[in-house]
């Protein structure tokens, strides 16, 4: 999997994967315009429809509710901004079920919104790498303090 975040102007940036684009923006306090979701909003967004995904395919495959259309499950996921780093964290994921389960039932839709991929992904510290590429220049383009040996 790959997607390409480009800047577009201010804070905002355009991401794009498989011939899809959403956009990021900052809150009016953070300095921007308000008009797409923070990153750590994308980050809940994810962990929810990836919730509700297992969900819904839980009770779709043991004909709970309907194969088609709309199915009445909704995810909403909260979480608190946590700090020294900044990051997010007391993750909360609560699923509205829209039709009764007996507790065996509850259980294994339980079990199965475990199974979702970024759930997954965020509980079992992934590795993250992160490299820096930029245009290459010649060594009298280069600060002189920069070129020195540490």
């Amino acid at each position: 999997m790959e997607v390409i975040t480009r800047h577009l102007d201010g804070v905002r940036f355009s991401i794009e994967t498989r011939g899809h684009t959403i956009l990021t923006d900052q809150p009016k306090e953070n300095g921007g315009e308000d008009l797409a979701m923070t990153p750590p909003e994308l980050l809940l967004a994810s962990l929810g429809s990836c919730a509700a995904f297992y969900a819904a395919q839980y009770l779709k495959t043991r004909n709970l509710v309907s194969a088609e259309g709309p199915n009445g499950v909704e995810v909403s996921v909260t979480a608190e901004k946590l700090k020294p780093p900044a990051r997010l964290g007391n993750f909360v994921i609560r699923v509205k079920c829209p039709v009764a389960l007996t507790p065996e039932q509850r259980e294994a839709l339980h079990r199965s919104v475990h199974q979702c991929v970024v759930h997954n992904t965020m509980v079992s510290q992934p590795q993250i790498a992160i490299e820096l590429t930029m245009p290459e220049q010649s060594a009298q383009e280069i600060p002189a303090q920069f070129l020195q040996s540490h």
